[in-house]
């Protein structure tokens, strides 16, 4: 829940977020002070705490805010309680590919910095990421329902296996410097998913 200061000034307080993942993505986690991320979003240090409790839940903040967009996407762009399963999982990759895509700064922070945090923070990112994981099993349970995929497989494996692939997707072209168009993995990747989810 965002604080008083958030609401009365959503600007500074999506400018502290951009520049925390333009930092941290590029120099790290530990190598991104408060100070250095203060300075890149045009803001004073006090101003940051005035935002946040610490650099921790900037971190957790730039995730919630990553999975909200997501998750409202693929809300307001698929039909997921009418349409084909198939399509509403290709459009999950599209979407999830598209805005990673577009923002390296995020995809590393992400994929590489976020991953470096202790156990309570990890308790935390998994509750974000949970409504996430509920599309995921819609998904999966509409394909089932409807004859699209197989009746007898693991829904929990297939939910990993869908994550995991997509997540992997993501970090392979971050870490190989993104030197080619995301969105080109699309197809394959669906491809790969349905091949061993179809019925």
């Amino acid at each position: 829940m965002r604080t008083i200061a958030q609401k009365k000034n959503n600007e500074k307080y999506e400018a502290i977020l951009n520049a925390a993942v333009k930092v941290i993505g590029q120099a790290g986690y530990h190598n991104a002070p408060i100070s250095k991320i203060a300075r890149e979003a045009g803001v004073a240090d006090g101003t940051v705490y005035l935002y946040f409790k610490n650099k921790e839940d900037i971190l957790i903040s730039i995730l919630r805010e990553t999975i909200g967009t997501i998750v409202d996407r693929i809300h307001d762009e698929l039909k997921l309680e009418d349409g084909d399963a198939a399509e509403s999982l290709k459009g999950l990759i599209t979407i999830y590919f598209g805005i990673f895509g577009v923002n390296p700064d995020l995809a590393m922070f992400t994929q590489v910095h976020l991953r470096q945090s202790n156990a309570e923070m990890r308790k935390q990112i998994g509750d974000i990421i949970r409504p996430y994981y509920q599309i995921i099993d819609q998904i999966i349970l509409k394909g089932i329902e409807s004859g699209v995929f197989r009746e007898s497989m693991d829904k929990r494996i297939a939910r990993r296996m869908i994550f995991g692939t997509m997540d992997e997707t993501v970090t392979a072209w971050i870490l190989t410097g993104a030197k080619y168009s995301l969105a080109s993995q699309v197809q394959p990747v669906y491809d790969v998913m349905v091949g061993g989810l179809r019925a």
